[in-house]
């Protein structure tokens, strides 16, 4: 394994794929991803119908969102200084638990709304302290050349997954309800942790100990001072953050918002959702082929610009037909900003802080997802989903704006 991971790391040519951890660790991802389409589409939509009520939803995603922030940091303490593969093992463990309880509760007809809201903030805490590992763990096999077209990679990976899933899962849930979804996404964290346990290790070459409270404060406030003395990715991090508020404020209002304004099944739900995901697909597609050393800053201003742009139809149009194929067409510059913007962050990094780092970056930016989400289903039932859609816009749109005329991004080329 150790020859592997030098020549990978060596030349940033080499195909990924030729690093058999990283194939393996691919393969294990691929395999979560397709339950988690499968639970995205459900859980909501099960949510929804238990309380008919855009609020229940965002407050479904602020309970998923609000962990995954504040636990960042401590995935990425966790990342950089435990063994990564045990570490990523253990999180998948507790989340096949968490889905496979849901599972039994629901056939046993004692699931509920707090139960659901319980376990959905024990899978965002896993998920964070997994992509602490995720983080410390690309740079270390591929190389920093390699950091955003190995994301780019993955997000194609989900974003496929994304396509196929949510129609079937639509479907499911329409015929025989939930429990498909959540029994598969359970058996899917088991299959990624048979790929993890199969690995020769993710790193580091010597793994610590778990660390002390003052560990952990230390490791937190490095990443801080990393974050605010590099200029750039404070910059691109407030940024996110802004972009992360008024994104979720439309997102978490989605679901309402086809079926409110447009009278959508919950099968027409997964179609929309799994044709909006070829976007995604094509959007990381196209990221994991730009050259590593063209401007940053300038691809990102000109990606946030066209995002903004294409969702503003979706404020107007009341047809599925017109509003699907811009959703799409904005899905595939989010996720070529996603793609770019964390592999930038894992390339300028000092690769045994990127965990640290990272994790810090996702606290700020993803911090703001949750008011986001709480205002827009507040909107959304006070005053109708279409408002929180066209506030959303507006405030992307002016962001956006604003991107290219802030210097030290225009000028950022690493």
């Amino acid at each position: 394994m150790g020859c592997v991971v030098v020549a990978d790391r060596a030349s940033p040519r080499l195909s990924l794929f030729a690093n058999r951890s990283f194939v393996l660790f691919y393969l294990g991802q691929t395999c979560s991803y397709v339950g988690d389409g499968l639970r995205l589409i459900a859980i909501p939509l099960l949510v929804y119908k238990l309380t008919g009520s855009a609020q229940s939803l965002g407050f479904t995603y602020a309970l998923e969102l609000l962990p995954f922030s504040l636990f960042s940091v401590l995935g990425g303490s966790f990342g950089d200084r435990l063994d990564r593969r045990r570490l990523m093992i253990g999180c998948d463990a507790v989340r096949f638990l968490v889905l496979a309880a849901f599972a039994v509760a629901y056939v046993t007809h004692a699931l509920t709304i707090g139960m659901l809201y319980g376990g959905i903030a024990l899978i965002a805490v896993c998920a964070a302290i997994f992509l602490g590992g995720q983080s410390s763990t690309i740079p270390y096999l591929l190389g920093r050349d390699n950091t955003t077209k190995a994301m780019a990679a993955l997000i194609a990976a989900e974003q496929i997954s994304m396509t196929i899933v949510p129609p079937i899962g639509g479907a499911l849930f329409a015929l025989v309800g939930p429990l498909p979804a959540l029994a598969i996404n359970a058996a899917t964290y088991g299959l990624s942790q048979l790929s993890l346990a199969a690995t020769d290790g993710f790193g580091p070459d010597q793994p610590g100990r778990l660390p002390s409270l003052r560990e952990i404060w230390y490791d937190v406030r490095l990443g801080f001072t990393f974050v605010f003395g590099d200029k750039a990715l404070l910059a691109v991090t407030l940024c996110s953050s802004c972009f992360n508020f008024f994104g979720f404020m439309a997102g978490a209002v989605f679901i309402p918002f086809l079926k409110r304004e447009f009278a959508a099944s919950d099968a027409t739900v997964g179609w929309t959702l799994g044709i909006g995901a070829i976007g995604m697909a094509l959007g990381s597609y196209v990221a994991g082929r730009v050259p590593a050393n063209w401007p940053f800053g300038r691809m990102m201003s000109i990606a946030y610009i066209l995002d903004a742009l294409f969702f503003v139809p979706a404020v107007f149009t009341h047809r599925l037909d017109v509003l699907i194929p811009f959703v799409t067409l904005a899905n595939a510059c989010v996720a070529f900003e996603i793609a770019t913007l964390v592999g930038w962050r894992m390339r300028i990094a000092p690769e045994e802080q990127v965990g640290r780092i990272s994790g810090v970056a996702r606290m700020i930016s993803v911090g703001t997802t949750v008011p986001g989400a709480i205002l827009g289903g507040h909107l959304a039932d006070a005053f109708g989903a279409r408002l929180p859609i066209a506030v959303s816009t507006a405030g992307y749109l002016a962001i956006a704006l604003v991107y290219p005329f802030i210097g030290v991004l225009r000028r950022e080329r690493r």
